[in-house]
């Protein structure tokens, strides 16, 4: 098997992997089994399907889940795709640093759940970034992608903070103002900024020095 045929396979699993991970976790929530969030079990189907949505580690598993498809089918011609590969890259290793520093799983977790938590916030994570370490593609990580690469997570943010208040629910402890309070909450929010930053910067660097196939290699041939 050559380099780039390892690589486009490592990619495909990173796809599958992602895909079931999020459809697992949504079937769980849809038969009621809602470990995820402990504290909707008393919500509504609808509300807990919004705030499954509305968690940053679901959605950065959906663009690894979107980039990656589009990379394995050779839809990377855009600016939309370096933007979403980006995205999807930073937000995914922002979700497995933070669970490894600041989110263990529950002890209530039931085995199904406990499969969902670490495929989303380990397995995912590991494959996506060791992917892009060993294989790449290079070539798809320019400044004029930086900053709107990082419009989601400002996005998000605003948008949890700004319905928190209305909905008393928030999807993170270190974003729970009601319980540590704003001051530290914003504190919380400017170092998760830099994290964004470095990692932006740092993707910026490694794209250029690491080893992998370039842009429009055979590794991102059409299935």
């Amino acid at each position: 098997m050559t380099r780039s045929s390892l690589g486009r396979t490592w990619h495909i699993v990173a796809f599958v992997v992602a895909v079931i991970a999020l459809v697992l976790q949504l079937i769980l929530i849809l038969l009621g089994q809602n470990i995820l969030d402990s504290s909707s079990v008393t919500s509504g189907l609808p509300e807990q399907v919004r705030r499954y949505f509305s968690y940053f580690t679901i959605q950065a598993n959906l663009l690894v889940a979107i980039s990656m498809f589009m990379l394995v089918t050779g839809r990377t011609e855009t600016q939309l795709f370096r933007v979403l590969r980006l995205a999807a890259l930073i937000g995914i290793t922002v979700t497995g640093v933070v669970a490894a520093v600041a989110l263990p799983p529950s002890p209530n977790y039931t085995v199904a759940n406990l499969i969902c938590d670490r495929l989303l916030h380990i397995v995912v994570p590991l494959l996506t970034f060791v992917g892009w370490i060993a294989f790449g593609p290079r070539g798809f990580v320019t400044r004029r992608d930086i900053l709107p690469s990082l419009i989601w997570p400002v996005l998000w943010l605003v948008a949890t903070l700004a319905l928190a208040p209305l909905t008393h629910w928030y999807p993170y402890p270190f974003l729970n103002a009601d319980v540590i309070g704003w001051a530290r909450v914003l504190v919380n929010c400017a170092g998760i900024a830099v994290l964004f930053l470095v990692l932006a910067a740092v993707a910026l660097w490694a794209d250029r020095r690491l080893p992998g196939d370039r842009a429009r290699s055979a590794e991102t041939a059409p299935v």
